[in-house]
């Protein structure tokens, strides 16, 4: 896992270079979560909502909605497809998202319509990384954990 500015930015996963990451799996489904930078900008989460399993969602539809005390806002999805999954523990516990946002606060997973077109206009690898890094450096973002 590469860092900077204290951002932890794993290279195996790919990137709306916003703040959405996106984990194939084995099965075709593709898990959505927060980035790190994301999860630092917005402050310790107080609130989620979660699209219930099995709702569709159009390409650039929301997931879920995300609120801290000084921001809100949704987590949109980069392809068409169903949520097959969701993350209930965030329902109570928004602020694992601020601990752990690559891990155990992963948001949902979903089932593309077309999963040999949803990840083509995500990046991954060095290029995602140093793309990052550039977001990361204009929006002068140094990432921490929010704890209790």
């Amino acid at each position: 896992m590469s860092e900077y500015r204290g951002c932890e930015l794993p290279e195996d996963l790919y990137y709306d270079l916003d703040y959405v990451w996106l984990r194939p799996e084995e099965d075709g489904t593709l898990t959505i979560g927060v980035t790190d930078p994301a999860q630092t900008m917005s402050g310790r989460l107080q609130k989620a909502r979660i699209k219930k399993v099995g709702t569709h969602l159009d390409d650039g539809r929301h997931v879920a909605t995300l609120e801290s005390g000084k921001w809100a806002g949704g987590v949109p999805v980069p392809f068409a497809g169903e949520v097959i999954a969701r993350n209930d523990i965030l329902l109570e516990d928004p602020h694992l998202i601020n601990v752990d946002p690559y891990g155990d606060a992963w948001i949902a997973r979903l089932r593309p319509d077309e999963p040999g077109r949803a990840l083509l206009r995500l990046h991954t690898g060095p290029a995602a990384l140093a793309a990052l890094q550039s977001w990361i450096k204009r929006y002068d973002v140094q990432c921490m954990r929010c704890s209790d």
